[in-house]
């Protein structure tokens, strides 16, 4: 399949930091220094459920299947 290396909709990783992104949000006190950051988002990584990292992974062949249906439009979430 011929596709950008660096697509977002074919791209886990992408997923997982929008997850990181909101439970560091939802931190009452967020993360000001970067210490702070590097801590917290260690934290939430090893926090991070297994399952969500099962469903990206079960979930990327009907991801290539609707790039390929769209012809590399943007795929609505």
């Amino acid at each position: 399949m011929d596709w950008p290396a660096r697509s977002p909709d074919l791209n886990p990783i992408e997923h997982v930091w929008v997850f990181l992104g909101r439970r560091l949000a939802a931190r009452t006190l967020p993360p000001v220094k970067i210490r702070e950051l590097r801590l917290s988002l260690q934290d939430e990584w090893a926090a991070m459920p297994q399952q969500l990292i099962d469903t990206l992974i079960l979930s990327m062949g009907r991801r290539c299947e609707t790039c390929l249906a769209v012809r590399g439009d943007h795929i609505p979430y």
